[in-house]
């Protein structure tokens, strides 16, 4: 026989309908072929296997010892490669595995939250682990997959990265109830007169968006406390007069905080779900964002 390398998967396959149909006619139109075009691959086959194959007897052909010591091994061998080719079936109900998700305190409440809940419902077997945000990383731990998803805003999303807008955030002034400001419509005056928190994921800054949109009216606030994550500044302002100016899922149905719109307009941001093209046509992974794009409640 010659190289195995340069075998064609085709002349497999006409063998195999040759051997059970025993007809050349008759395998040519099994597999679409016209008789002569048949004929031709039955020779290249006895060619490649240095063996007649085939007989011809009064009706038809018959194969001959060679022929039929291959005819059980060439059909597994295209059951297998048919099998091989065929898009594997994933079942969430019992599948084990480990979603990666790297994110910002924000996207684990407004994000992870609701879709973690979604999971266990119909996963219960899947685990995630949810790892902080390195937007400077993101990129190599996508490619490397470390990370099957990241959870990124528009502005910081890499290139040459599968993304879906989750939605659209705008930003809410916050407050705890029974503050002297709560429930008030305030003048841009009053709201820089406050005592203001913000959050700084670089760390120490005292200068964000709202200041950003203030400077454009020629306003300046005061800025008294700075954080590096959103996760204990809810409970600060529960406990101070302070007031922030905040993602609005982030605050969604959180008591004892008091709501309302900002006198300043701030640019809202959107949310993305980032991944890379490694893991776009897994179908574990693609179940998987399926459920999280479905399991994002809308707010306005």
């Amino acid at each position: 026989m010659r190289d195995i390398k340069k075998m064609d998967l085709n002349l497999l396959k006409a063998l195999d309908a040759l051997l059970d149909e025993r007809s050349v006619t008759r395998a040519a139109g099994r597999l679409g072929l016209t008789q002569p075009a048949m004929s031709g691959m039955l020779q290249r086959l006895r060619e490649s296997f240095a063996d007649p194959l085939f007989a011809r007897v009064q009706r038809g052909m018959v194969p001959t010892q060679r022929a039929l010591d291959l005819a059980l091994p060439i059909k597994q061998m295209l059951c297998e490669i048919d099998a091989l080719l065929q898009p594997p079936v994933f079942d969430p109900s019992t599948a084990r595995l480990t979603f990666r998700i790297a994110a910002t305190d924000y996207a684990l409440r407004a994000i992870a939250v609701p879709f973690l809940a979604a999971l266990k419902r119909q996963a219960p077997s899947i685990r995630v682990s949810l790892i902080p945000l390195e937007p400077r990383l993101v990129q190599g731990q996508l490619e490397r997959g470390d990370i099957d998803l990241a959870f990124l805003t528009g502005d910081n999303t890499p290139q040459d990265m599968h993304a879906r807008q989750l939605f659209q955030e705008h930003y809410v002034c916050v407050m705890r109830e029974g503050h002297a400001a709560a429930g008030r419509k305030l003048s841009v005056k009053q709201f820089c007169a406050l005592d203001h928190a913000l959050v700084s994921y670089e760390g120490g800054g005292f200068h964000g968006v709202v200041d950003e949109a203030l400077e454009k009216l020629g306003q300046r606030r005061e800025v008294s406390l700075s954080l590096k994550c959103f996760v204990v500044l809810p409970d600060i302002l529960r406990s101070s007069d302070m007031v922030a100016v905040l993602p609005s899922r982030l605050v969604a149905g959180m008591d004892g905080l008091s709501v309302c719109k900002p006198p300043v307009e701030v640019p809202g941001f959107s949310q993305l779900a980032v991944w890379h093209e490694r893991s776009h046509h897994d179908p574990a992974q693609r179940w998987l964002r399926e459920l999280l794009f479905a399991s994002m409640p809308a707010m306005q």
